[in-house]
């Protein structure tokens, strides 16, 4: 138990500011443009000084309803502030459902994906060779965001399944919905963001999606990870009975999409793909 005690005191019960972290950035790169300055607790702290980082900068800004070419949508700008916005959990180990658990080099990890991203980021950050992810594709009913609800209808929503735990509104991201586009990105650029601030140097990330959302995709990663950094799409044939047997069921028998993608992106150009060669059947090269 002493030893215990020791371990969680030296976890770290908070994970990182990703806001402080790139003040931190600016300062090296221009120390006359972040100033010493109180929050709103009193504390001191580093502040940047846009006045002056406006004059470093001056020639290349671009402000207001100038035109620009950008990925924009409403929820855009909270969904930026979630990536960066620390959070007070830590990870949990649970030895008596574990396997080896002082040994293995395996972790699964049960949690909202996005919490535990920002939680994995300390012992992490700038580790991982490789991530996959699967998210929802936004048919419909796959993505289930969070939503604000009334007082009075809160016991409703509750016994209805319709309430997290911590009693947030549970909501089907139907097409109905007049931001159907802009919840499902606003839900995965903060994912994206931190999975990029995971990845090495020479690491890529492989994201798998439709053709629903799949423009919508390539333009949010090319801005997280940047155009540069785009490496391939894969083709994925889908089963022809699923596809078959849902247009059919619509009464559609005309020519549909056979495939789903993985967008491959990778964190800089240190990451490179091998050549795979592959041989046709009796010997053929």
């Amino acid at each position: 138990m002493k030893k215990m005690g020791t371990y969680m005191k030296k976890l770290k019960m908070h994970s990182p500011n990703l806001t402080d972290e790139n003040i931190i950035k600016i300062r090296e790169i221009f120390p006359g443009c972040v100033a010493e300055a109180r929050d709103k607790d009193g504390k001191v702290c580093y502040a940047v000084d846009f006045d002056q980082l406006r004059q470093e900068l001056i020639g290349h800004i671009v402000e207001g309803p100038q035109e620009r070419y950008h990925l924009n949508w409403p929820g855009k700008r909270g969904a930026l502030l979630a990536a960066n916005t620390p959070i007070t959990k830590t990870l949990r180990p649970f030895r008596e459902e574990s396997i080896d658990f002082g040994t293995t080099k395996n972790l699964f990890i049960e949690g909202d994906n996005l919490e535990v991203l920002k939680t994995i980021q300390t012992a992490f950050l700038g580790k991982i060779k490789m991530i996959y992810i699967d998210p929802p594709y936004n048919t419909g009913n796959d993505f289930i965001f969070k939503d604000n609800f009334s007082e009075s209808a809160k016991e409703y929503f509750s016994k209805s399944n319709q309430t997290s735990e911590s009693g947030d509104r549970l909501v089907a991201n139907t097409e109905s919905n007049g931001r159907f586009h802009s919840d499902w990105l606003t839900m995965l650029y903060p994912r994206l963001k931190i999975a990029r601030n995971l990845l090495s140097d020479d690491g890529a990330i492989f994201i798998s999606i439709d053709e629903g959302e799949k423009a919508n995709l390539k333009k949010l990663c090319d801005e997280v990870f940047g155009e540069e950094n785009y490496r391939n799409t894969i083709l994925v044939r889908r089963r022809v009975k699923s596809l078959n047997s849902q247009f059919a069921e619509e009464g559609l028998y005309s020519m549909n999409i056979g495939f789903e993608y993985v967008l491959i992106y990778a964190k800089s150009r240190k990451f490179l793909m091998n050549a795979i060669r592959v041989k046709k059947p009796g010997g053929g090269g």
